[in-house]
């Protein structure tokens, strides 16, 4: 019996008008600039929550640190848990402008929930299920906006986690810094107003977008059984990429919990001025939308000459930057406590340059490579299993996270930064057979 699927014929834009020449701004498909806004707004949205989650907790709800850092892994893993679940509810049955709309309305919920502390956990709970459709069916149209042979769509996401970490960035000076002075409540309503922005840009920019995937009758038995074997190649290896980028993100993810704890202890001073702690949170952010140029500029030019970095040997670099960057946070943590010193804000400064480096050599790409390794018809649940990386590893992240009180600052640094060293050296076993699966 027949079956229908989901599919983009050939990887081409279903809507040629919406691709290249006149219609392109700063160089690129309008809907990806579209894209790139609706994403920008909504992780406003979550890391505005975010940089604040765990200080609410301890401060407003008076949770024991043990308690908040499991709390902060469990919601962080659920908010990466969801989207596989809704990845297929929105290649199957939705749609992805559906999906994006109601994922979001429901997200806008939760963080107004957020206001009030009777409804602290079905708020978490509902910003966790919305962003279940949300995340997965946005980058997913961004293969769309391109022919399969634009040498642009290489870089597509490189672009689009600028927009990730552009409203990571604004975040915490926004909602941070209002739940610090004026309480927590007014932090969570900001967010809560970044995910509505979000909606109305998604809805405004509509017309730029990919049109949904037409559905159409599956090839033969044969078709589909000669096909089969090579999918399933796909997504095996594919999985193995994701498990490894769990451990990474074990490591990584201490950067929104444990972290902040040893950043309120360092001397924050700039004179008299006394830098708001949350206010760290915007340099990671920040750097991302400053060396993303740079380092997009340098893989063309490798590319130009046929020496660019295969995409595992990248996500290989970044996992062994990271892990570099966490290991001189533990000197660095340990010299201070040698001299009973507070340790001082550049260092801080430091880290999150070098770690940042780090990242943008992992994250951006793993998202790229799911991207284009996805099979048309499984577009969004292939963009999903990503984040479920990202679910994995904020549940470890909240499990190291507890170890956070019994160990030295100096001590739980040097873990995190071999938990990153081993992330860096599966992904560089994995490059080999990453390469043949590309090349078929």
């Amino acid at each position: 019996m027949a079956t229908e699927a989901v599919a983009v014929t050939g990887g081409a834009p279903p809507d040629g008008r919406r691709v290249a020449g006149a219609t392109d701004w700063f160089g690129q498909p309008r809907g990806l600039t579209i894209l790139f806004l609706t994403d920008m707004w909504e992780q406003f949205s979550f890391y505005g929550m975010r940089a604040i989650l765990v200080y609410y907790m301890m401060k407003q709800l008076l949770l024991g640190q043990e308690r908040a850092s499991l709390i902060y892994g469990m919601y962080a893993a659920f908010v990466y848990f969801t989207p596989i679940i809704g990845g297929q509810i929105s290649d199957r049955w939705l749609g992805r402008r559906n999906s994006v709309l109601i994922g979001g309305s429901i997200m806008a919920l939760g963080h107004f929930m957020m206001a009030f502390e009777s409804l602290f956990y079905p708020a978490l709970a509902a910003i966790a299920i919305g962003n279940g459709l949300f995340l997965p069916s946005l980058p997913s149209q961004i293969n769309g906006l391109y022919h399969a042979d634009d040498p642009r769509r290489r870089t597509a996401y490189n672009y689009y986690y600028v927009g990730v970490n552009l409203g990571a960035f604004l975040a915490p000076f926004a909602c941070g810094t209002v739940g610090e002075l004026y309480g927590w409540h007014w932090g969570f309503t900001i967010a809560g107003v970044g995910m509505l922005i979000a909606l109305a840009t998604y809805s405004a920019g509509s017309a730029y977008l990919p049109a949904e995937p037409l559905r159409e009758r599956s090839a033969g038995p044969t078709a589909a059984a000669s096909g089969e074997q090579g999918l399933v190649q796909r997504f095996v290896l594919l999985f193995g990429i994701a498990a490894v980028v769990v451990v990474f993100r074990t490591a990584y993810e201490q950067v929104g919990n444990t972290l902040p704890l040893w950043i309120e202890s360092a001397d924050r001073h700039v004179g008299a001025f006394v830098i708001p702690m949350t206010w760290f949170q915007s340099l990671n952010p920040l750097l991302v939308f400053l060396l993303t140029p740079w380092f997009v500029a340098r893989w063309l030019r490798l590319a130009r000459d046929g020496r660019e970095p295969s995409s595992l040997t990248k996500m290989s670099i970044g996992a062994g930057v990271t892990a570099l960057a966490y290991l001189a946070l533990a000197g660095v943590a340990a010299w201070s406590d040698a001299q009973g010193v507070a340790t001082g804000w550049l260092w801080i400064v430091a880290f999150f340059i070098v770690m940042t480096a780090g990242e943008l050599y992992i994250l951006p790409i793993g998202l790229g490579l799911f991207g284009r390794l996805a099979p048309a018809r499984f577009s969004a649940t292939t963009i999903a299993s990503w984040f479920l990386a990202a679910f994995a590893g904020n549940l470890a992240a909240g499990a190291l996270g507890t170890l956070w009180s019994g160990f030295s600052a100096a001590q739980f640094f040097a873990l995190t930064g071999g938990v990153a060293a081993v992330a860096a050296l599966l992904l560089k076993i994995l490059d080999r057979p990453m390469r043949r699966v590309a090349a078929e």
